[in-house]
């Protein structure tokens, strides 16, 4: 067998592999030998099927597929063995137009389309901006009440806040605001309503401050826009359509009034907040906590604008000067997609371009810093994928086997282990490319912040 390469261009060249008998002969008898021992042909016993019978019935398109893999091994195997880094895959050219069962040499060709040189530098010289949020106290005000709302409990009160259900009797009023006394008049005796999530504001502004004994007259279908299921359930009307049709005021006589009780501050509360293993003892230590959860709630989006920042950066110093053949790329891309139409292609083959240039860059850096993501990485992620998916719903009590426990079961699916794991191979790249650079770290207020972040998307 011999093997050569030919540099057609600066980015494309051409590999010849020439084989001759000796170097696919013993394949091709091996591999008719397989077929005679496991095929049932008739007239033959099984595994004594006649040689020369195999190769007049199957010889042309064994011999066919023996070569194909020998010669695209061998030209792959003499690109890795020289380190020629390529593109996609080698093409085809001068392929023989027959193969026959002749013991003849042969000459294959193949395209292919070479990856640019890169030298990529991230080192302390290299100095890339990392934007953290100011943590205002108003932001640790704002998180202690809603941690101290949502651990909170429900108790009767004596005056209507924003926040608070009132119960008692509703009854429809007349054209003139008197109470109804006809046959179809409605009437509810354990009625619940409540303001905080009225459409209406106006509505909702009735209620506020009221007392137990006022009578408050309202008008349903208003609160709600006339949603079916909402006026249902407020007038305890079955039929749904019939109850959307109800626009008329009601009074409601105040029965009671259930307020939400904010959670004291306390151990049992630092637990539930924090885990049972927290180690607080006092209000600063509590307030100090606060602020680092408001920060690691900031911590993901903090990253996606670092990476946006760094992969713009990249692609600006980088991309510009990548020469890729792209007429080779076209026909490589219709030869694995036959389904894709030149109109399509050509739609997108831009973005595919712009795709095939940052995946060379990143292959350098991953390279280069030697960037390889481990299991523990994919559970670590996971991990606190779990812990923020319980703390959606109050769970934030649990330790940490049982995170790691639900983590597991969430890798254990296909779909989604490769979408934690593609996650998890950009967070380590980039971890990687943080330690590697200077980092210009500036701390700016929650709006600068959002601008910041808007902006790199947009890049």
């Amino acid at each position: 067998m011999e093997v050569k390469f030919d540099k057609i261009s600066d980015t494309t060249g051409k590999v010849e592999v020439k084989i001759s008998p000796a170097d696919y002969a013993d394949k091709i008898k091996s591999e008719l030998k397989k077929i005679g021992a496991n095929s049932s042909i008739p007239g033959f016993r099984k595994g004594h099927v006649d040689m020369n019978y195999l190769i007049r019935r199957f010889g042309k398109e064994v011999k066919a597929d023996v070569i194909n893999h020998i010669v695209a091994d061998a030209a792959l195997d003499y690109l890795k063995d020289n380190k020629i880094d390529i593109l996609a895959q080698p093409l085809p050219i001068d392929v023989p137009l027959e193969i026959n069962n002749d013991p003849v040499d042969y000459n294959f060709s193949y395209e292919v389309a070479l990856a640019p040189e890169l030298d990529i530098k991230l080192d302390k010289n290299v100095k890339l901006p990392y934007y953290k949020v100011d943590v205002t106290d108003q932001m640790v005000n704002e998180q202690d009440t809603m941690l101290r709302e949502r651990m909170g409990a429900q108790v009767p009160g004596e005056e209507a806040d924003e926040k608070a259900l009132i119960k008692g009797s509703l009854f429809e009023l007349d054209e003139n605001g008197r109470v109804k006394e006809t046959e179809d008049a409605i009437q509810v005796v354990d009625g619940i309503v409540a303001p905080m999530f009225f459409k209406d504001k106006e509505e909702a502004q009735k209620f506020l401050h009221c007392h137990v004994g006022d009578e408050i007259v309202f008008n349903p279908w208003k609160t709600c826009d006339g949603n079916q299921a909402e006026m249902s359930s407020m007038l305890h009307v079955e039929d749904k359509e019939k109850a959307a049709q109800i626009k008329s005021d009601f009074k409601m006589a105040v029965a009671e009034i259930i307020v939400l009780k904010p959670a004291e501050l306390g151990e049992e509360f630092y637990k539930q907040v924090f885990g049972p293993d927290a180690k607080i003892e006092s209000e600063e230590m509590y307030r100090k906590a606060l602020k680092s959860m408001v920060e690691a709630q900031y911590m993901p989006s903090q990253e996606t604008i670092f990476q946006n920042l760094t992969h713009k950066y990249l692609i600006d110093t980088y991309a510009k000067d990548l020469t890729l053949p792209e007429d080779f790329l076209k026909r490589w891309i219709k030869l694995t997609n036959p389904e894709l139409t030149d109109e399509h292609l050509d739609e997108d083959f831009s973005k595919i371009l712009s795709d095939a240039k940052w995946q060379l860059i990143r292959q350098e850096i991953e390279e280069k810093l030697q960037v390889s993501p481990t299991e523990e990485d994919f559970i670590g992620y996971a991990t606190h994928l779990a812990r923020r998916q319980f703390a959606q719903y109050g769970m934030t009590n649990y330790t940490e086997d049982v995170y790691r426990d639900f983590a597991k079961r969430m890798l254990a699916d296909k779909d989604t282990r490769k979408r934690i794991t593609n996650q998890v191979a950009l967070m380590v790249l980039f971890n990687a490319i943080k330690n590697a650079v200077t980092l210009d770290v500036q701390t700016v207020s929650l709006e600068e912040f959002q601008n910041i972040g808007k902006k790199s998307e947009e890049d």
